[in-house]
């Protein structure tokens, strides 16, 4: 059980806010271990820089999988997703 699931999410939903909560942290280790402005960070990824501040504060809702992902490839990220059984 992860900490979604223990807020009350469904698992459905629990396993998107994972995924989601992923790609923000990692993006936010990148911009900060590129010592980027978040101008710089929102040129760089096609967004705007209100759009990184959210990033930055962790405003989870705001950001799809797609968005995120999208961002991260702008930013020369790689993705790769790892699938298991549940049970």
């Amino acid at each position: 059980m992860n900490v979604f699931e223990q807020l009350g999410f469904d698992s459905q939903e629990s396993a998107n806010l994972v995924v989601r909560s992923d790609l923000i942290r990692a993006l936010e280790k990148h911009i900060n271990e590129s010592q980027m402005t978040q101008s710089r960070a929102a040129e760089l990824m096609g967004v705007s820089q209100p759009v990184i501040s959210d990033l930055m504060r962790g405003k989870i809702d705001k950001f799809s999988i797609d968005k995120l992902i999208n961002m991260a490839s702008r930013a020369g990220l790689e993705i790769s997703v790892n699938i298991h059984s549940a049970a």
